[in-house]
């Protein structure tokens, strides 16, 4: 039997384990498998450079350390409201950016960013009297990049894990498609690709690794651009409106840090304690 297949059979079976016994027994038994050779290997986008791959030590919750940054963002509920239009300007830039296939069927369509109803994205702030503006208007939602993420702790290869400035983020070469991590978001801010993406990708952006099939993605809070220095692109295409403000959360001086000192904002299902680092303004 050949060292690949051998590897794949292990993951398969911690993949069932941790099904039967949760992420306690993956967590055990998981350092024992050896799924370095998919990072080094042709693979997921492998022909743009690859992606982030997962250090060891971010795979799983680790301790925060206060000097480092936690990126966040502030959503203006209010302004996407006020101008519809913010809202497909976010959605096309993330797509553009990230190589999103647009599918022509809803069941195969992958989302990073995407717009809802108010109370699809907050249901436990339940209202039957909502005012028409809220009735008749959508806001964005994405992936949460949580404090205490219950995907990372659910994925058995380290496929997601977050990084150092406390974004989650997806090394496509690890992910073997087992979608624990889609189970345990309790946000449904992951895709899974049923079908190759490539055909379906309309502006091939070779900046950023295209994916295929069987893997999940999400949101990364374009960790590519913040490395860089620059804003996501959502942020970045909502230009001077301020209908979304992104920054360091541990900088007092930082304007997020200002914007959430001065507004009222709320986050998404705040009570299943996995601390989102994404805030909206109501």
């Amino acid at each position: 039997m050949d060292k690949n297949r051998r590897n794949f059979l292990k993951v398969a079976g911690i993949s069932t384990l941790a099904g039967l016994g949760g992420t306690a027994v993956v967590d055990r038994l998981v350092a024992g498998v050896n799924v370095a050779h998919a990072s080094t290997e042709g693979g997921h986008g492998a022909e743009q450079g690859g992606h982030e791959a997962a250090p060891a030590a971010h795979g799983h919750a680790a301790a925060a350390d206060p000097n480092a940054n936690r990126y966040g963002l502030v959503i203006d509920v209010k302004k996407f409201y006020e101008d519809p239009s913010l809202g497909e300007k976010c959605v096309q830039a993330c797509i553009k950016t990230h190589n999103i296939p647009e599918f022509d069927e809803k069941k195969d369509e992958i989302k990073w960013i995407w717009m809802t109803n108010y109370e699809n994205a907050f249901p436990e702030n339940p209202n039957k009297y909502r005012d028409e503006e809220t009735e008749s208007n959508q806001l964005p939602i994405m992936c949460n990049h949580c404090d205490n993420p219950p995907c990372v702790r659910a994925c058995p290869t380290k496929a997601t894990f977050r990084n150092e400035d406390g974004l989650v983020l997806m090394d496509y070469h690890r992910c073997i498609g087992c979608r624990f991590c889609m189970a345990a978001c309790p946000y449904g801010s992951r895709s899974f690709n049923w079908r190759d993406p490539r055909p379906f990708v309309k502006e091939l952006n070779r900046d950023f690794p295209t994916r295929m099939r069987g893997v999940v993605e999400k949101c990364t809070f374009c960790a590519e651009l913040v490395e860089k220095g620059q804003l996501p692109a959502c942020v970045e295409a909502c230009g001077e409106s301020k209908a979304m403000v992104f920054g360091n959360l541990n900088d007092p001086n930082s304007e997020i840090r200002k914007v959430l000192k001065e507004n009222h904002t709320i986050q998404r299902n705040p009570s299943l304690g996995t601390l989102p680092s994404v805030f909206y303004i109501v």
